[in-house]
């Protein structure tokens, strides 16, 4: 096993195979993502874009079995900007930690931390202050949440990260059992980076 992080051209290349990894991975509960390759390259866009994107990549031997990414939070600011409106706090602040998609098989093992690791001391190197993500929000009652199912907010909270009251974006796609995209809605997670 090994970590890489990726900018610039070496992320561009790995899109294809991280898009094939979100469509893997968040077919499970809870974000029941029934994926394609169209939505994938607009979704994954902003990271060919931005000169400042981040990618954590985990590979065993050549094999790319999770990755993590980030950009500058502007970057979204057409997908998250309303979310953060109501915040007293620049866009230009803030740091967005997108996806961190690892197949089964490979977790537990502490790569998890390496991507936050490595996403929050690139932001520091940017001179952000915070660090945000979000997650969706899905009700426990939900009928295809698999039993014994444990959200990541222990996990979130260890590292310092707390929901940001009132901070809550919609995004469409569309969910293994549905004939069509519908809205999410994304609680955000933030936490203030230390020195």
């Amino acid at each position: 096993m090994r970590v890489e992080r990726l900018t610039g051209e070496g992320l561009a290349a790995a899109l294809d195979e991280v898009a094939q990894l979100r469509i893997t991975v968040f077919r499970d509960f809870p974000y029941l993502y029934d994926g394609n390759a169209a939505y994938e390259r607009a979704y994954l866009e902003p990271y060919r874009q931005s000169e400042d994107a981040i990618m954590v990549a985990a590979f065993d031997g050549d094999r790319l079995v999770g990755a993590s990414t980030g950009t500058p939070m502007e970057d979204h600011a057409e997908d998250f900007g309303a979310a953060f409106s109501g915040q007293d706090i620049a866009m230009t602040d803030i740091f967005y930690c997108a996806e961190s998609v690892l197949l089964p098989e490979y977790r537990g093992r502490g790569l998890g931390h390496a991507f936050f690791d490595a996403r929050e001391a690139h932001a520091r190197a940017l001179g952000r202050d915070y660090v945000a993500f979000c997650g969706v929000m899905r009700p426990k009652n939900h009928p295809l949440r698999p039993e014994g199912y444990r959200p990541l907010d222990g996990f979130w909270r260890k590292r310092g990260y707390a929901p940001v009251e009132g901070a809550v974006a919609t995004y469409r796609w569309k969910d293994i059992d549905q004939p069509h995209e519908t809205d999410h809605p994304l609680q955000f997670w933030m936490r203030r980076l230390e020195g």
